[in-house]
């Protein structure tokens, strides 16, 4: 029997027990999620190939299935359950609902899993399910407010309809169709999509909106300013509301902390105040406020603050931060920092493409899967040569700490965020073998510490950019 057939045989076992087990018309009532999950949606994966458990024992980092990463959308704490990944590469979210939620109708769930899909921009297709019920959703269009549950679904099957669809099912959703790209083409993600707007355009379209609202309150509110302050201004603003928004949603800040700022009398001086906060917290250059003498000493109209964190908040923002992939926040600044802001007469402020970008024809952000090659190639080949010539006595980690990484024209920081995932892969692959319960290295759930963490990322990852705007995105992304 071919494993196509196994799973076909298996399914069709699950479809009557389910129907046997929900033949009363209340017996619904008590099936929650959890029990729906266990029950039903990972055998249903399982036998499609999936390593819902990870028998492999995989480190985190290439487990073929992650549960439950914490997110938050619409002000909640949420998460989606699930994130399917081939090797490093996510390829689906998958939101599970209990029985009684109508997956065919309810528009909740739906929007949901589509901003887990857009917002990670990796990820063509998205899957909602209570077993009963699956939905395929397409990941290039951004959900919008008002959508119903059919916005962009690409399938709809309910599980009397399983046998005769397997076909469909093993051809699109198994492991070993999605490794040779079912998803990509079931999406028709070669083709221009009508109305379908990807995350990083949107995202950069947003920049340049809150850029040109402080630009012009700061410049109106600021007669004196320079161009140099108020270029600086703008950035750092936007960098530290950014970075503050993406902590909440990753829940490493209290959740909604920015919205909290909206009812203060002086917004501006009450997010400075939480900014200098986090000066103690993160150590980081972004909160240096012994380095940055200019912020301190401007005004900012509550109206606009209030414009920019309204839009950074769901339901005017329909970003999941806590799933967008730091590459793409990296190519969406290295368009954004193709221009600057100059003041023309009456102090009017307007974007403007810096000369060089000009010159060059535009902005160009090398694309992850070259970054991704070139480090592999070099830290990696590099990494290989420390471990093949280790001497006796010697510690492979410590010498791979001694490993200096530099970029002498970072930009916005593309190959340096590369090399340091490299790393962070590296090093939890081999605490994973080594050391898999020193909990000084590796957390509960098979990540690294934050401390390991920081100590690569000190160790080891150096940049220089003539663009001191440049410099701060790389160290914001890092």
């Amino acid at each position: 029997m071919t494993a196509k057939e196994e799973a076909k045989e298996k399914i069709i076992k699950l479809v009557a027990k389910f129907k046997e087990e929900f033949k009363e018309p209340n017996s619904k009532a008590d099936m929650n999620e959890t029990t729906t999950r266990n029950g039903y949606i990972n055998p249903f994966f399982e036998a499609l190939g999936w390593d819902i458990n990870n028998e492999q024992n995989l480190p985190a980092n290439y487990r073929e299935v992650t549960h439950e990463a914490k997110q938050k959308v619409g002000g909640k704490t949420k998460a989606p359950d699930y994130l399917f990944r081939i090797l490093d590469t996510p390829k689906f979210f998958l939101e599970a609902k209990k029985l009684l939620v109508s997956i065919k109708t309810n528009s909740e769930p739906a929007k949901q899993i589509r901003q887990y899909g857009w917002s990670n921009g990796k990820t063509p297709v998205a899957v909602l399910t209570n077993f009963e019920e699956l939905a395929i959703y397409d990941c290039a269009y951004m959900h919008k407010d008002g959508d119903g549950a059919h916005i962009a679904r690409l399938k709809y099957l309910h599980y009397e309809n399983y046998e005769n669809e397997f076909d469909f099912l093993w051809d699109v959703l198994a492991k070993e169709s999605v490794k040779q790209g079912s998803l990509e083409f079931f999406a028709g993600t070669d083709t221009v999509k009508k109305g379908a707007i990807s995350v990083d355009v949107a995202f950069l379209q947003s920049l340049n909106e809150w850029r040109m609202e402080l630009a012009s309150a700061i410049a109106t509110e600021n007669l004196t300013i320079t161009e140099n302050d108020l270029n600086y201004v703008v950035q750092m603003t936007l960098d530290r509301l950014v970075f503050l928004r993406i902590a909440e949603d990753r829940g490493i800040e209290e959740e909604n902390q920015l919205q909290k700022l909206l009812s203060s009398k002086n917004v501006y001086k009450e997010f400075l105040a939480y900014c200098k906060e986090s000066d103690a917290k993160y150590n980081s250059g972004l909160f240096n406020f012994k380095a940055d003498t200019t912020t301190s000493h401007i005004n900012i109209p509550n109206k606009t603050l209030k414009f920019i964190i309204e839009d950074l908040y769901y339901p005017k923002s329909q970003y999941a931060f806590g799933v967008l992939p730091v590459e793409i926040l990296g190519s969406v600044y290295e368009q954004f920092l193709g221009k600057v802001i100059v003041l023309g007469a009456g102090n009017i402020a307007k974007p403007e493409e810096k000369p060089e970008v000009r010159k060059a024809g535009g902005v160009y952000y090398t694309p992850e899967y070259v970054v991704k090659y070139i480090v592999r190639e070099t830290v990696g080949k590099r990494i290989a040569e420390i471990e093949a010539n280790l001497q006796e006595g010697q510690d492979l980690i410590t010498e791979v700490a001694k490993l200096k990484i530099i970029d002498p024209a970072c930009g916005s920081g593309s190959f340096l965020l590369g090399a340091y995932q490299f790393l962070l892969d590296w090093h939890l692959t081999y605490y994973y073998q080594h050391a898999p319960k020193d909990y000084s290295l590796l957390t509960p759930d098979g990540n690294l510490t934050a401390k390991v963490k920081k100590n690569i990322l000190l160790n080891n990852i150096f940049g220089v950019d003539l663009d001191a705007n440049a410099v701060e995105v790389t160290k914001l992304s890092l």
